[in-house]
């Protein structure tokens, strides 16, 4: 156990990467030591939120948001610091401080309460069918067994079976549990009779985990004939979000980080039928949609984000691909290009294209698990090998039915259906080369498609307003004070703490808030090894103040120009901001000398004398400056 609550944050803040941290809201893409990506906090089409993976610190150059990483989930979750902390302890298993625990506060709060019921759930329904302890048991097992899913497929992802009986795991599980947590985490519910039963009866069950491993939720498919309907699923909880977890991701992870791409699938048992068979890279939507949050989630396992879409290929499953596709390009638009063609030479960069869409539709008119159970995982491989990407299968599934399309007024609307397709691509000659191609397919004259498709691009409207950021201009003597300030964060600084403070010495600062910092660098260097460990501190002290920790990251960024100064170099830089605001502050003075000079009466003898002591002063600063 800690004993304070200082060594409890800082042991918190060594187990984040702001990174991972970040990555959990924003796609960020690399570029030199700093990590690139939109803002979450205001709207915005080219990035200019930074990540700095060495201080630990993010800044958007566009609104001028900043902090560290408990700072990011402060504002992104809006929750209070003491309350993160206390998440961010138990996520990590550290205790918090006696004087800080409240008497009689349990040892696990609801969310650990509704996992581990979950985990037992799952093990409950899990030994129903390994163990053949149910009349359907056989049943269900023979059904896998046809669909291919041998027993170790059954252990890998815990498949079970819920008991036709109304209360068989409430009966077990509240020995240990009460109703409220059971009922929170979806196991249990209340019939008419408002008394609780199994949410889950006579069903195949399918634990799903989170990226961690930890089950949060279920998957019930029916077993009967005619038992409708053919899916239940548990609802959205405090520990689980269906718009933000992926089925099978925490057994796939491992396979998305080696191969650096996965494969969305449509369904539990595609998945299950996928990985089963060796194809280990894949994830599916647990009963809805594709969301930002799923893409989000998926680009921190994989730097190229090469996503291949693998739904089932009737128009559902057509239109899931062109929904998934619009879903990814929403992410990862605002980082690059998405990747439109496939070139003959080698890439000389891992990181070209923000992202790669790819669509693998076998021929045969079956979804991933048919496929692989029918025709073989070889032949999955073989189409996921040559899976066209997103424009050339968009382009060829309509071309199908250019046949259908015979007269000039049939043609024209086909037309009018390709044309949005051939405009997304933003390369102007590979736009050309797909426009021939088109034209040469439908027996037209290329030079009026292209000009069509070149007339489409120029008329669209952007549909997003986006409002400039207004910064405040800072005066000189301003930037004077903050450039002296920053030197004390300046990463392998030639100079220590303390002799930056002796140089520095009594120089006085009259921003307010600049003040403040300053008067905490100086009480904090007085007990940190390094810079480093003073940004951390800074951070902390300021936690419940954005505006000094804003004031903290321009400090830090305005020290990247003083990284790699010999000691000499580094002193003149300290030296040249000190005379700044020494001049600054002559200047000032010399304006209220000359206020006062020019507001004495004139007639009054005495104001007179005032007059020429003030005038005095005036000259005597002047020569001080000459």
């Amino acid at each position: 156990m800690v004993n304070t609550f200082e060594e409890l944050v800082s042991q918190i803040k060594d187990r984040l990467d702001i990174v991972d941290v970040v990555s959990q809201q924003v796609v960020l893409k690399k570029s030199g030591n700093h990590y690139w990506g939109l803002c979450p906090f205001h709207k915005e089409k080219t990035p200019s939120f930074s990540v700095n993976p060495q201080l630990g610190i993010y800044k958007c150059f566009g609104c001028g948001a900043g902090g560290d990483a408990l700072s990011f989930i402060m504002k992104t979750r809006n929750i209070e610091f003491m309350d993160l902390i206390k998440d961010l302890a138990q996520e990590f298993g550290l205790e918090m401080p006696k004087n800080l625990q409240r008497s009689g506060e349990a040892s696990k709060d609801v969310k650990d309460q509704m996992v581990n019921a979950t985990s037992r759930a799952a093990e409950i329904y899990h030994n129903l069918l390994v163990k053949n302890a149910d009349g359907s048991a056989d049943d269900v097992l023979r059904y896998l067994t046809k669909r291919g899913i041998s027993r170790d497929i059954i252990k890998k992802f815990h498949l079970g079976l819920a008991s036709k009986g109304y209360t068989n795991v409430y009966d077990e599980l509240k020995k240990d549990f009460s109703d409220e947590i059971l009922e929170k985490a979806g196991i249990i519910l209340k019939n008419k009779d408002n008394k609780y039963i199994d949410r889950f009866r006579n069903r195949l069950i399918i634990p799903i985990q989170n990226e961690f491993g930890d089950f949060v939720a279920f998957g019930a498919r029916a077993i009967e004939e005619g038992q409708m309907p053919k899916y239940i699923n548990s609802s959205d909880s405090l520990i689980y979000n269906k718009s933000k977890l992926l089925y099978g991701l925490y057994t796939a992870k491992e396979a998305i980080k080696e191969q650096d791409s996965v494969v969305l699938m449509e369904g539990y048992f595609d998945v299950i039928s996928a990985q089963a068979h060796g194809i280990e890279n894949c994830v599916a939507a647990c009963g809805t949609s594709l969301t930002t949050d799923h893409v989000k989630l998926l680009s921190r396992y994989t730097r190229s984000r090469k996503i291949y879409l693998s739904f089932d290929t009737d128009s559902a499953g057509q239109k899931a691909t062109d929904r998934g596709a619009e879903i990814i390009k929403e992410v990862f638009g605002g980082i690059g290009n998405i990747k439109l063609f496939d070139e003959s030479y080698i890439s000389t960069s891992n990181d070209r294209y923000s992202c790669e869409i790819r669509v693998i539709s076998p021929p045969e008119g079956k979804d991933p698990d048919e496929f692989i159970r029918s025709v073989g995982a070889e032949s999955y491989r073989q189409f996921m090998e040559h899976a066209p990407l997103l424009v050339d299968f968009q382009i060829n599934n309509i071309l199908k039915e250019k046949d259908d399309y015979k007269t000039p007024t049939e043609k024209a609307r086909f037309v009018k259906r390709i044309i949005p397709v051939l405009q997304e691509i933003g390369n102007k000659i590979i736009r050309a080369e797909y426009t021939e191609m088109v034209a040469q397919a439908l027996g037209i004259d290329s030079k009026i498609l292209n000009r069509e498709v070149n007339a489409s691009v120029s008329n669209q409207v952007p549909t997003e307003t986006f409002v400039k950021n207004v910064t405040k201009n800072q005066t000189i003597y301003e930037k004077a004070q903050k450039n002296l300030l920053s030197v004390f964060l300046v990463p392998g600084s030639p100079l220590s703490f303390d002799l930056i403070k002796t140089i520095i010495g009594d120089t006085a600062f009259e921003d307010e808030t600049l003040i403040i910092v300053k008067s905490t660098i100086d009480k904090l260097t007085c007990t940190v090894n390094n810079v480093k460990e003073l940004i951390e501190h800074l951070y902390t002290e300021f936690i419940q103040n954005p505006e000094m920790q804003t004031i903290v990251t321009d400090l830090i960024s305005i020290s990247e120009a003083y990284k790699n100064l010999n000691s000499h170099d580094f002193e003149n830089i300290i030296k040249e901001n000190i005379n700044k605001i020494k001049q600054c502050q002559r200047e000032h003075e010399r304006e209220k000398i000359r206020d006062l000079y020019n507001n004495v009466n004139h007639d009054d003898t005495e104001a007179l004398k005032i007059q020429m002591q003030l005038r005095d002063k005036i000259n005597n600063r002047r020569k001080m400056n000459d």
